[in-house]
């Protein structure tokens, strides 16, 4: 179900005539509809799962706090990439679920309507959910794993939709 169109030509946008970094000209652009999802894993000692699903933290509620740290995360993407473009987002969505026996799943979505799409505002929160929960439970369990990041859908804009396909 990959309907994602390559640019018309194989270079780099973000790469002028001569090969120096420059920032995408989106005014000649019309505003769409956009939407992005992106999903993160944080895979750790069960015993470390139990603890975030039990209440049982010190510090409070790890899935809200990582909510919270997701979505900051997307309103700022423009001031973590260079290259970005500070967006409006009308809908920032992080939804966060224990998927036993060790693992913890993040799943952001972003949507606006605007001249540019949101693929790096969902990756950014999906991933800086991730390492909150990282941060808060650190101190019980330091061999937790940030992986499986990745783009799951995108919609809308020039270059058409993608699909990651059936990932889990």
């Amino acid at each position: 179900m990959n309907e994602f169109k390559q640019p018309d030509s194989a270079a780099l946008t973000h790469l002028d005539a001569e090969g120096r970094a420059n920032m995408v000209d989106v005014s000649e652009k019309n505003p769409t509809n956009r939407e992005a999802k992106a999903q993160a894993w944080v895979r750790m000692r069960p015993a470390t799962l139990k603890l975030i699903q039990q209440n049982g933290h010190p510090k409070g509620d790890v899935f809200a706090v990582a909510r919270i740290a997701g979505i900051m995360a997307a309103k700022k993407t423009h001031e973590l990439i260079p290259l970005c473009h500070p967006l409006m987002l009308s809908a920032i969505h992080i939804e966060v679920k224990a998927v036993e026996p060790d693992s913890v799943r993040i799943v952001s979505t972003c949507r606006l309507n605007g001249r540019t799409g949101v693929e790096l505002e969902a990756l950014t929160a999906a991933s800086v959910a991730a390492l909150t929960i990282y941060d808060m439970c650190k101190a019980v369990d330091r061999g937790m794993i940030i992986d499986r990041i990745q783009l799951l859908r995108k919609q809308g804009g020039r270059s058409g939709n993608f699909e990651a396909g059936d990932v889990q």
